[in-house]
């Protein structure tokens, strides 16, 4: 069995599509996303209904999904971007959504690596990670900066690989690999850039151009 892990999608649904065209798999093999299915890109709901209901399909709670079950709470209030992806569902769809999001786990720990949306907390076992970290939140990486001296993705020296989304780090469009034991594959879908999938057991990469920067023609507004 092979795993398809894909970086933060943003409501990138037909570059979604292309990858998996692009990665020939099978009826039993698994796409696992890393989170941040949402917000940003031109259609969510697909992104969000594919994850639900796909068979072999499943993802990780990224920092953006977390901010809409917030959200839904009445703890913070919406973003830009949440209200784009927010307009795109139905009543009924969101609501649904939001129940989905509240049940995705924060880390998957597959026999190949360790996924996680965010960051990990070098000097901690996977068991003793705080949430904020694994999500990649404001606080989680304000906590990293704090305690470590170097970015986290440099001081990871656990036995197995890890593989992590959330920002990308090159800048453009590329993944990276940290000492052949992590692997950054958030390649900028939603800003025009690419989006990117590794084959588990492999590590084989996949990446699919983007066809525009969306984010960048919504956040500009009409005309």
């Amino acid at each position: 069995m092979k795993r398809l892990i894909v970086g933060d999608i943003h409501g990138c649904h037909q570059e979604l599509m292309d990858l998996l065209d692009q990665a020939g798999l099978s009826g039993d093999d698994e796409i696992i996303a890393l989170g941040d299915l949402i917000d940003r890109g031109p259609d969510s709901p697909a992104v969000v209904d594919f994850y639900r209901c796909a068979p072999g399909a499943r993802s990780l709670m990224g920092n953006h999904e977390r901010k809409h079950v917030r959200i839904s709470k009445g703890e913070i209030p919406a973003s830009a971007s949440q209200l784009l992806a927010r307009q795109q569902f139905s009543a009924i769809g969101y609501a649904e959504a939001i129940a989905f999001f509240e049940g995705l786990p924060f880390f998957i720990d597959l026999p190949e690596a360790t996924l996680v949306h965010g960051c990990l907390d070098p000097g901690k076992s996977l068991s003793d990670q705080r949430p904020e970290t694994l999500l990649g939140t404001l606080s989680g990486e304000s906590y990293l900066r704090r305690h470590y001296d170097a970015p986290w993705y440099e001081l990871y020296a656990g036995e197995k690989p890890v593989v992590a989304g959330h920002h990308d780090y090159s800048k453009v469009g590329k993944p990276m690999v940290i000492n052949d034991r992590v692997f950054l594959i958030d390649t900028g879908c939603c800003y025009g850039r690419a989006l990117t999938g590794i084959i588990l057991p492999d590590f084989q990469f996949l990446t699919v151009q983007s066809r525009r920067n969306y984010w960048g023609i919504a956040a500009a507004g009409p005309g």
